[in-house]
């Protein structure tokens, strides 16, 4: 049941920046899947980390304003270790949209280390490198 249930988080995660077809991307429900405390970074190419809200707002902006458009990323390849309430994953996505009018595509590689909580698995923390 686990695997089942960091799956269905980590699927949540990926489409929470998706605004293709004109949706409005919902990037504040990160807040509800990673825990209040939870570290973000960026490592590549140009290292960066936040917290949840820091890393929130600037991404709510870019989905929301028109910059970028028709944009979706999703896991291409993953692999989950878990071990009682604690869990690790890491995986490919690749990512595609339109930015500033021009199209592209990219991908990289995430990690998202994850807790079960009483309320069910949250992301303690995910780090990224794109590599597009």
């Amino acid at each position: 049941m686990s695997k089942t249930e960091i799956d269905a988080v980590t699927a949540d995660f990926f489409g929470a920046f998706d605004n293709v077809g004109g949706k409005a991307a919902d990037v504040a429900r990160i807040r509800r899947l990673m825990l209040p405390g939870g570290v973000i970074v960026v490592t590549g190419p140009k290292f960066a980390a936040y917290t949840v809200e820091e890393f929130i707002e600037p991404r709510q902006r870019l989905l929301s304003e028109g910059r970028l458009v028709e944009f979706s990323e999703w896991e291409t390849s993953e692999r989950t270790e878990i071990d009682g309430d604690i869990a690790s994953r890491f995986g490919t996505y690749s990512k595609s949209g339109i930015l500033d009018g021009a199209p592209f595509e990219g991908g990289g590689t995430k990690t998202i280390q994850f807790v079960r909580t009483p309320e069910g698995w949250r992301i303690a923390a995910f780090s990224w490198y794109d590599k597009d």
